[in-house]
């Protein structure tokens, strides 16, 4: 009986289990590498900034018969019959993640904060509409404005970056809005350790009579958590993914606060509105049903007293990580971190970010190259590696793990032979003694959910 022929009990779980016995019998090669997937992510030790572990009942409600509807359009303004269910789930989904971030508007259909911030600028400007944002060689992201996104092709795009110890310094922005006078200016980085302080931003936006969007992706858990101040009312769009430190699915998010009945530039809608046509039709067509249950579902880990204690966890392995590597001689940018992100020099250390990075992976450690300010090399090459602790604390490890976990990034970087900016030797011994300190360390702290699972201090080691 071919797969399609098989009847199910039409509950979430039967379906389920169905579909794995299917994927197992007729697609074997498929589940070998998925299950070999599962494996890896066990198995390595993930520093990776921008990277979070998805709750198990995340994952589920992410691959489910959701995903047979088709539903363009918002609840109860489809375009398609058939949404009676999907309707109650994204409202549920909105209206958690408006609890979580303290917002007025939520918007759950963006396939990705990328997708998200593209459609707030083009809501918000016509081309050639100018954007202020953070530059990419400081610590901004490609859809703020770089040359090589979209952004930075429709765009009339000015920067500010940091000052010499790497910092933020608002004056400096203030002078380069007099100067530029953007429509928009961009508050949030994809690599930059600490603090954003958003009220100095919409003071420099009212300032120059621009709009300010807060992207907030790296930083998402460390906000709805309290450890971060909070855009929602002082950027006039607050946007967001759903993976990283939210542990959700694949997206993104649009937020609104108190500016969310704002009339937007056309001086006929407010701006809760504009997000609303931006979204659907403006950048995408139909949503992803399955993606906004398991956002939903993340939202409401996302509120839990377990999530927020995971997420102090966050930052203080962060501090101890960026104190341990200070130690070991290594240049930290801006000398420590606030936030989950570490960021390394390694050009100190006679290497490179791709040859650091490589080395690491060999040796089963997974952390990203990264431009740094100054920085000669291309973003292929990178004079920098960003740290993140964000899954070190889902596994439960705490300051004194993480301090062994820079140990033995320690012994990697030292043993690195470079030959040229992309090459290197590494003796197998030591690859191999490192791989036997990281399995150790994986096995005494497998990957687990505890702000999911457990309250907020059961099942987390004593340090």
């Amino acid at each position: 009986m071919l797969e399609s022929e098989q009847i199910l009990d039409p509950t979430t779980r039967s379906i389920a289990e169905a579909g794995w016995d299917a994927l197992t019998r007729n697609d074997p090669d498929l589940r070998a590498l998925l299950d070999a997937e599962a494996r890896y992510q066990t198995t390595t030790l993930s520093m990776v900034a921008s990277a979070g572990v998805a709750a198990p009942s995340v994952l589920c409600a992410n691959g489910t018969a959701l995903s047979n509807v088709t539903a363009e359009g918002y609840p109860g303004a489809r375009y398609h019959p058939g949404a009676v269910h999907f309707d109650e789930i994204e409202t549920l989904a909105v209206e958690r993640a408006k609890k979580v971030f303290g917002a007025r508007y939520a918007n759950v259909q963006p396939h990705s904060c990328s997708s998200a911030n593209l459609a707030v600028l083009a809501a918000l400007l016509p081309r050639g509409g100018r954007i202020l944002a953070l530059d990419l060689d400081s610590g901004g992201h490609l859809t703020h404005g770089a040359s090589a996104s979209v952004s930075g092709r429709y765009y009339d795009v000015a920067n500010y970056g940091v000052e010499a110890d790497g910092t933020l310094d608002h004056d400096t922005v203030l002078g380069r809005a007099l100067e530029h006078r953007p429509d928009v200016i961009i508050a949030g980085a994809s690599a930059y350790p600490r603090w954003i302080d958003f009220a100095q931003f919409r003071t420099v936006a009212d300032r120059v009579g621009a709009y300010l969007l807060a992207d907030i992706s790296h930083i998402a858990g460390l906000v709805a958590a309290g450890l971060h101040p909070s855009p929602i009312d002082y950027a006039h769009i607050t946007t967001t993914s759903t993976y990283k430190q939210l542990a959700g699915p694949r997206g993104g998010l649009i937020l609104l606060g108190r500016d969310h009945r704002r009339t937007s530039p056309d001086g006929r809608t407010e701006l809760w509105r504009l997000m609303q046509r931006a979204v659907f039709p403006g950048f995408q067509g139909t949503p992803d049903p399955s993606s906004i249950a398991a956002k939903a579902r993340a939202l409401a880990i996302a509120s839990s007293g377990g999530f927020q204690a995971t997420m102090k966890r966050v930052v203080d392995n962060a501090k101890a990580l960026s104190d341990e590597l200070l130690t070991l001689g290594y240049e930290v940018l801006t000398g420590g971190t606030d936030n989950h992100m570490v960021l390394v020099d390694v050009r100190t250390a006679g290497l490179t970010g791709i040859v650091a990075e490589r080395a690491l992976e060999e040796c089963d450690i997974l952390v990203n190259r990264n431009k740094i300010p100054g920085d000669s090399f291309p973003p292929s090459v990178g004079g920098g590696l960003r740290f993140g602790t964000n899954i070190l604390a889902q596994r439960g490890m705490g300051t004194f793990e993480v301090r062994e976990c820079a140990g033995i990034v320690h012994e990697v970087l030292s043993g690195i032979e470079l030959k040229d900016a992309t090459h290197y030797e590494l003796k197998a011994s030591l690859r191999d003694s490192a791989r036997d300190r990281v399995s150790a360390l994986c096995a005494r702290f497998p990957l687990r959910f505890t702000y999911e699972e457990t309250s907020p201090s059961e099942g987390l080691p004593r340090t």
